[in-house]
């Protein structure tokens, strides 16, 4: 999930170890991972409007993904831990891919009432659809579909994008990508093809050791990945086909009127030896050309003179 570093100044005060066998930690260890998280934000200067995608799942619920989703990241494979989960209050939880056969585990985490982002790498959709209805028993929160592939980096070939949309037609739930391959390509088109929610790790750098760094971003691409994602919410539209206001002007000026092609006397008659179509498109549009050709001229017309009737 997220490129935690593995030898920083931030190490020194909870020992690693302590991460996953000592639930006394877990205040220590909130502050801790919000330390981290901040320490990346203000460094790096990432804006205030980009800090909701921080975190490793971008939602409309501002830094409190950044603080929090490292903590259900690392404190989520006990009861101990959702008990401490559930007092932050969290407005949606991770089930990460793992969790997805973890009968127990789901049921217990849809108690809480709260929506659910569910990863479903290395998943079938019958597997999808048993977790989907065992979450629905107990929930009254929204459940989000992660795409997701678990291998680090993922190959491009195994990535399947258009997986989002099967999962999409057959639950009729919202679906979004977790990404693990290199780059941010693959995630800006996984909003283009309509995914609501990113997941994407990052790191200090790519040359700590550990398997997640060398499939995540550093905090420069990650802000460069969610410029795009951005550019890319507003680009995709409302659906509805019309001139847009930024192309209204070029109407006149690269669409054609029906013009004379030589001179044309009046009372003869339009016929495709005396006139034709040329910029501007501010005459009788070339659509009606049936409807000029055979009428008589109303007056005479010089070489190039827009048709009327």
């Amino acid at each position: 999930m997220f490129g935690l570093p593995e030898s920083t100044a931030f190490d020194k005060r909870i020992p690693k170890q302590k991460f996953y066998d000592n639930a006394e930690v877990s205040s220590k260890l909130k502050r801790y991972c919000i330390d981290v998280v901040q320490e990346i934000i203000w460094k790096n200067k990432i804006s205030a409007a980009d800090r909701g995608s921080v975190g490793t799942v971008a939602l409309e619920s501002g830094d409190i993904v950044s603080e929090i989703e490292v903590i259900e990241v690392i404190l989520s494979d006990n009861k101990v831990d959702i008990d401490f989960l559930e007092k932050l209050e969290l407005d949606y939880w991770k089930i990460p891919s793992g969790e997805i056969t973890n009968l127990p585990y789901l049921e217990r985490i849809s108690k809480n009432k709260k929506g659910i982002i569910l990863s479903t790498g290395m998943c079938n959709i019958d597997e999808v659809m048993t977790a989907v209805r065992a979450l629905e028993r107990n929930l009254s929160g929204e459940i989000i579909l992660l795409h997701c592939n678990t291998q680090y980096p993922t190959p491009y070939i195994d990535v399947n994008l258009n997986a989002m949309n099967t999962l999409r037609e057959l639950t009729g739930k919202r679906v979004g990508y977790s990404d693990h391959t290199r780059g941010i390509e693959v995630p800006i088109a996984a909003v283009a093809m309509g995914a609501c929610v990113i997941e994407k790790h990052f790191t200090l750098s790519c040359d700590m050791q550990g398997p997640d760094h060398k499939a995540s971003l550093t905090p420069s691409e990650l802000r460069k990945m969610v410029q795009c994602i951005r550019h890319i919410e507003v680009a995709l539209g409302n659906g509805e086909k019309k001139v847009s206001d930024s192309e209204r002007e070029n109407l006149a000026i690269v669409r054609k009127s029906i013009v004379a092609s030589t001179n044309i006397k009046s009372g003869e008659l339009f016929s495709e030896n005396n006139v034709t179509t040329k910029i501007p498109g501010t005459g009788i549009s070339p659509m009606h050309w049936h409807v000029v050709l055979g009428k008589k001229a109303v007056r005479d017309f010089k070489k190039d003179e827009m048709i009327e009737l």
